[in-house]
């Protein structure tokens, strides 16, 4: 693992203790390198945790890859799964804490919202072949899209699931399982 990497999976650690308050030396303290050698790869806090926004969904985006190309599953266990994933390092990580992102650090937000945004095509592409397959009914797309953002920026802008006690993995599973089967208990 290169530094710039290896500074970045610390960052997600110390992120996971102390949210958003975590500062340059309880990384360097973490890592057991210096401040000064973290500032060598990033200049300020900031543009460390807009690299961390970036690593953390090209991981993501890695873990969808990793679906797309599995032979086992159906296209609905696909869709399910490519709605719902976090990569398996990170599956820990308390992401309820990002809720105060937007007023802290407006333009890391951006950067949440920009990445939740974009990246959809291989998803699109498989309810596109669920629904041909007739296994996912006709839908308008763009609304499911915007169902399943609008959830996830609530999540990065309120409290709602820390004054709930719900972890984000919990939170995430609950919205594709509404998402994807309705509210009505079926067969009966």
């Amino acid at each position: 693992m290169n530094l710039r990497d290896e500074i970045l999976e610390g960052t997600l650690h110390i992120f996971n203790q102390k949210g958003l308050k975590f500062t340059m030396d309880d990384i360097a303290s973490s890592l057991k390198i210096s401040k000064k050698t973290i500032y060598t790869v990033f200049n300020d806090k900031e543009e460390l945790f807009l690299a961390m926004v970036d690593f953390l969904f090209d991981s993501i985006k890695e873990s969808k890859r990793e679906v797309m190309e599995n032979k086992e599953w159906n296209t609905m266990e696909k869709v399910r799964r490519i709605l719902g994933v976090l990569p398996e390092g990170y599956k820990d990580v308390d992401f309820r804490k990002l809720y105060q992102l937007k007023e802290k650090y407006p333009n890391i937000y951006k950067q949440v919202e920009f990445r939740l945004e974009t990246g959809w095509e291989e998803t699109i592409v498989l309810i596109e072949q669920g629904i041909a397959e007739g296994s996912i009914r006709p839908i308008k797309i763009p609304i499911l899209k915007t169902m399943m953002e609008s959830a996830l920026e609530q999540f990065f802008q309120r409290d709602v699931l820390v004054q709930n006690d719900i972890s984000y993995k919990e939170a995430l599973d609950e919205v594709v399982n509404i998402l994807m089967d309705g509210i009505i208990v079926h067969g009966q």
